[in-house]
């Protein structure tokens, strides 16, 4: 293993899980079987924001739900797994048909579950309330718990190494996404 900073800057892809990663693990269950999750804004705008910038964007999760699918089609997400029990089967596969190079792969996980992929790619890392398992295998840690601006940190650090973070200065909105379609 190098220097992290210089790795980050050759990263191109971020794999992330779902539940207690870009939330705080509690789900709400709905009367229709549907759940209620809670996300951070600002997690959300550096997803979207990695995506209007060329940046590979994979979600990979056991969690599944109508809203869910909305919420990542929302910040314009396009390669995403959902109730999925064979995460790294999902990942390899997803690799191969997009090319890409694990060793300049970030994953996001928090848990048990989460575990083969991180050992899979070069730059595992986790939010600050990840399981201790998943801690020991990180190569970062971010300060901030899942849900909570994890997901932001990690994004944030790679495009600033690369040059790519506030490089302009409009942002993106849902709409703003919607027109780039």
């Amino acid at each position: 293993m190098g220097n992290f900073k210089e790795e980050i800057a050759l990263c191109d892809t971020f794999v992330f899980d779902v539940d207690g990663v870009m939330t705080d693990g509690g789900i709400v269950p709905t009367a229709d079987g549907d759940f209620i999750r809670r996300y951070d804004a600002k997690d959300g705008y550096a997803l979207a924001y990695a995506i209007r910038m060329g940046y590979r964007v994979c979600i990979i999760s056991g969690g599944r739900g109508r809203m869910l699918e909305n919420r990542l089609r929302l910040l314009g997400v396009k390669d995403f797994y959902l109730d999925c029990m064979d995460k790294i089967a999902t990942m390899r596969g997803y690799f191969a048909r997009e090319g890409v190079d694990p060793q300049h792969t970030i994953y996001m996980g928090d848990d048990i579950p989460d575990l083969e992929c991180m050992r899979e790619v070069g730059i595992p890392v986790c939010p600050a309330d990840a399981a201790a398992e998943v801690i020991e295998a990180s190569r970062y840690v971010s300060e901030f718990p899942g849900g909570h601006g994890a997901v932001r940190d990690i994004i944030e650090q790679v495009l600033r190494a690369r040059g790519d973070w506030a490089r302009n200065s409009k942002g993106v909105t849902p709409s703003t996404l919607a027109a780039s379609r």
